[in-house]
């Protein structure tokens, strides 16, 4: 058969030039792509339509073989991840692929689709990996050796910590999430929080936690867009939202969050970024399978281009925290919850969706431990304001 004999060819390619300790197996018959004793990884092709994809093996081909349910693995997770990458740089090499995003039309709709889509699985389903908070996004992990829960705690306590959130204070948070920033700030600070989300499942869900809580009178939850929203807040805080925004959209974002800011009001941004200075997709094709099974309409913007266009919509930036490192270690523990229980995840939300947000999860582990994503905690404030208003030093944040 054609397609086996060029899997042949690539195979002995790999095994003369760049070795791996990897073993595909098709029709009875074991082919080796380095000449090792046990192979770290062994790839069991279900259908011949596997072989297509893995004959190209961009990162995007293989993992849509693999959710598709062409190809099953074997291997620890982070073995497989590791080798993914290596077929792809060294089966052949793909250039960057078009500007992330750049087909998806950023409007009211489509957002509110795009959002729903990755959120809106269902609450159960991250509850299954995600800490008892619920927290979706980078924990901060001061000492290290925290767990996932102490951390994303730390998170928030961090967040509000740099925004100088005081008692009296209105706090709005943009796409909220299940609402534990909002929740921990009603309760340490006694502020007035509204919390607004594009999610109804987030919605629903942290509505029910607000009212568990007892907070109603201080935390409101909206399903809304951000660009509807009217008034003044002396604290804003965005936490993993401004991915959805796309790169052209991120002046108006900006330029949203001062219209929303007191004159004497502080923003932070939390959000990832791309390493690429012109925001491509990641190499090898990631970028195209977050892409098409993931975040529809995804797109991470460059540092310097979140930077630049802060500044044009208005906003002066104070301080910025690289949390990468952080990032990879809260996704690897999600990564190990979702192993954990996978039975159940399966049960919850079928075969081909498990599969992509197994291989999703530890994906990002892997990008953010090697430079290929970041994430950024960006504080800023309305530009203009008298040089009396910056802190001598960032003693507060950590003193």
């Amino acid at each position: 058969m054609i397609w086996q004999q060029r899997m042949q060819r690539l195979a002995s390619h790999l095994r003369q030039h760049s070795p791996l300790p990897a073993r595909l197996v098709w029709d009875g018959q074991a082919i080796d792509f380095g000449l090792f004793e046990q192979p770290l990884v062994t790839m069991h092709i279900r259908k011949p339509a596997g072989l297509r994809y893995l004959l190209s093996p961009r990162l995007d081909h293989l993992g849509e073989a693999y959710v598709r349910g062409l190809v099953d693995i074997e291997g620890k997770l982070d073995d497989i991840i590791d080798m993914a990458h290596a077929l792809a740089r060294r089966g052949k090499r793909y250039p960057l692929q078009r500007l992330a995003g750049v087909l998806f039309s950023h409007n009211r709709r489509a957002d509110r689709q795009a959002i729903q889509y990755h959120y809106d699985v269902s609450n159960h389903f991250y509850a299954q990996w995600l800490d008892p908070e619920m927290v979706y996004s980078c924990a901060y992990f001061p000492q290290g050796d925290e767990t996932l829960a102490a951390a994303q705690i730390k998170k928030i306590d961090h967040i509000l910590t740099k925004v100088k959130l005081q008692n009296g204070h209105t706090l709005l948070d943009i796409g909220c999430g299940w609402g534990a920033l909002l929740i921990r700030a009603a309760r340490q600070f006694d502020v007035k929080c509204l919390g607004i989300t594009l999610s109804q499942q987030q919605y629903a869900e942290a509505t029910r936690r607000v009212s568990l809580a007892g907070l109603q009178d201080r935390v409101e939850i909206r399903l809304m867009d951000y660009r509807d929203l009217t008034g003044r807040f002396d604290r804003i805080t965005s936490v993993g939202m401004f991915e959805h925004v796309g790169v052209k959209g991120l002046p108006g974002y900006f330029r949203q969050i001062l219209n929303l800011l007191t004159p004497d009001g502080l923003a932070l941004n939390h959000g990832i970024t791309s390493v690429s200075t012109n925001q491509r997709d990641a190499p090898f094709g990631a970028g195209n399978f977050i892409d098409k099974f993931v975040f529809p309409g995804g797109q991470l913007p460059h540092i310097g281009t979140t930077l630049s266009t802060m500044q044009q919509g208005g906003l002066e930036v104070l301080d910025v925290e690289n949390l990468r490192r952080h990032y990879a270690l809260t996704l690897s523990l999600w990564s190990q919850n979702y192993e954990t229980n996978s039975m159940r995840i399966r049960q919850e939300i079928g075969e081909e969706r498990y599969r992509i947000w197994r291989i999703y999860l530890a994906g990002c582990a892997h990008a953010f431990r090697n430079d290929v994503i970041s994430v950024y905690q960006i504080l800023c404030q309305p530009a203009g304001r008298h040089a009396d208003t910056l802190a001598w030093s960032r003693q507060y944040m950590y003193g």
